[in-house]
């Protein structure tokens, strides 16, 4: 009787074990592992030292190239909308911005259709995110801290939550630099307000280094006597680069089309606005009308990186910070830690500043992924990710099942083993920019992009169909051309490799759901000139001059203008 008994209540408690786990499996509190996502804004793959390119010898990030030695760095993670707003919505939603209907920086995403952090807490997983936001509605999070619109380098103000409504309570870090005070409220929130019997998901999001790269004051000295390595193409852009889209006819848009580091862009470029924000940055006898444009753009650049460097040093100083506290804490290998930016940036290649463009300096993303419960260390991958698969590899760590709304994959499989990619993974990433010429003068434009090559469609009209750019066609073959500095569109050797990816492109358009209807008329533009026969490129041609005329009585306009009436 007493051995039955016995043998009854081991069963008994084995069976109250495997109820336990099988709740805790469901709620995410034993096999779920936390989750810490981490964006920095405008920190491109050319600033990371794992990356190696022409700064790594500056050794600007030790503690994110560590992350990337014990976790799998991806080659070719890109984002589908090269603009801040949009790519955090496609991060929160799962979905590209013609679907979620952030094409700008004026989208916003209501609180209920934040999918991701809405999932994370069905998993059982207690939210946060601090720092950087941008999307304008309260964040769906358990917990927030975020910075209004851009927020402020320096004395930075937060919205939290409170007793008032969103998004009026609002706190101060008086006399901090933003990526100090977002750390030191990330792990404030750790040690004050984290559950530890539940996992954690936490967005962690730095200001830093958005231009225009307000660096901390302890950073002043760093690289100052250092001359930073210059890009190959920062002076010279051979002339097999672009198109009619982006040089002109003849060359004669090239001082309209994209911002610039140098004088080449009278309206906008670094060589002004660095010299008036930060002076100390330049040479006494710095004088923008009477250099040389050479001359210009290499201290311009200096300044620029300078100061950039300075703001990716502190980001890279306050994560040893913060995993310093994990691995303290006994939580850093129990944590699925995901790196990235919320694009790219140009870092003066080509001359060109900002990001926006198809081109890779700012379509790619840095991506980085450490768990060593399952992930092997030391791992890279060339395997093709977009942002709208961030949120879906983190619910699936979640143990969550994807909802229908979302059109990223998981691509956790492939975090795990160490790069291969999964049956039928995505050969091609799309990209498409709406802000025809704002800002930064980027006309419109959509692209494909596989391993092998890019195939880059600039349509050059706003919403409505105005506003036109002259339309051209771009295609690089980035095996032998990895910089995309030599425009194949119109080689006959390329013309099957061409007519091929069109198809795929037009095919892939329908698959994703940018199928026109959201603006009609611009879509009339993309359709006109899809084919681009010997009638398209000489209405192009026209456009060119029509624009050129255009950008050059607004520049009479604005130079005939009072400084009181600038302003």
């Amino acid at each position: 009787m007493f051995v039955l008994q016995n043998q009854m209540m081991k069963y008994l408690f084995t069976l109250a074990v495997s109820l336990t786990a099988a709740m805790c499996q469901v709620h995410g509190r034993v096999s779920s592992p936390n989750i810490l996502f981490i964006m920095s804004d405008d920190h491109t793959a050319q600033a990371i030292g794992t990356y190696a390119t022409v700064l790594k010898d500056l050794n600007p990030t030790p503690t994110i190239d560590s992350l990337a030695e014990e976790g799998i760095v991806f080659e070719n993670a890109f984002c589908v909308n090269a603009i801040c707003t949009p790519s955090r919505a496609c991060i929160i939603t799962g979905q590209y911005p013609h679907v979620n209907g952030v094409f700008d920086l004026g989208g916003h995403i209501k609180p209920a259709r934040q999918t991701l952090p809405v999932l994370m807490r069905q998993a059982g997983y207690q939210t946060a995110i601090i720092g950087k936001w941008h999307l304008k509605q309260e964040p769906n999070f358990d917990y927030y801290k975020v910075l209004p619109r851009q927020g402020k380098y320096n004395d930075p103000e937060f919205r939290v939550r409170g007793a008032e409504s969103w998004p009026n309570n609002v706190v101060t870090h008086e006399g901090q630099h933003s990526s100090d005070a977002i750390t030191d409220s990330t792990l404030d929130w750790f040690k004050n307000e984290r559950n530890p019997n539940t996992p954690f998901f936490v967005c962690h999001q730095f200001k830093a280094p958005h231009d225009f790269f307000e660096n901390a004051k302890r950073y002043q000295s760093y690289l100052a006597d250092v001359a930073i390595p210059e890009p190959e193409t920062l002076y010279d852009v051979p002339a097999s680069f672009g198109s009619l889209a982006t040089r002109g006819h003849e060359d004669e848009l090239m001082p309209h089309i994209g911002t610039s580091i140098g004088k080449r862009n009278p309206r906008r470029s670094y060589a002004v606005d660095l010299k008036k924000r930060f002076p100390e940055e330049f040479p006494l006898n710095y004088n923008v009308e009477t250099m040389s444009e050479r001359e210009t753009t290499r201290l311009a650049y200096q300044a620029y990186l300078k100061k950039y460097l300075r703001c990716v040093k502190g980001v890279d100083d306050n994560l040893c910070r913060l995993f310093d506290y994990l691995k303290a804490e006994g939580l850093y290998d129990n944590t699925v830690i995901i790196y990235t930016g919320d694009q790219g940036f140009w870092l003066g290649e080509n001359d060109y500043q900002d990001k926006r463009w198809a081109y890779d300096p700012s379509m790619r993303m840095p991506l980085i992924v450490r768990y060593p419960k399952s992930i092997p260390a030391g791992k890279r991958s060339d395997a093709i990710i977009e942002n709208i698969d961030f949120p879906a590899m983190m619910l699936d760590f979640a143990g969550m099942e994807l909802p229908a709304t979302m059109q990223g994959r998981s691509f956790k499989m492939i975090c795990e083993s160490g790069g291969k990619e999964s049956q039928g993974w995505k050969k091609a990433a799309y990209y498409r920019y709406w802000m025809h010429m704002a800002h930064h003068d980027n006309p419109g434009e959509m692209a494909i992009r596989t391993k092998k090559h890019k195939l880059i469609f600039f349509y050059g009209c706003d919403y409505n169909g105005g506003n036109q750019t002259p339309p051209a066609w771009e295609l690089y073959d980035l095996e032998q051309d990895p910089s995309e500095l030599s425009n194949v569109y119109d080689h006959p050797a390329y013309r099957q490799i061409r007519d091929d990816l069109k198809k795929q492109f037009a095919a892939l358009r329908q698959h994703v759901g940018d199928d026109g209807s959201h603006y009609p008329e611009c879509e009339k533009v993309v359709q006109e000139f899809w084919d681009y026969d010997s009638d398209d490129r000489e209405k192009a041609i026209q456009l060119s001059r029509q624009f050129k005329m255009r950008r050059e009585q607004n520049m009479r306009l604005s130079d005939a203008r009072s400084p009181e009436q600038r302003k």
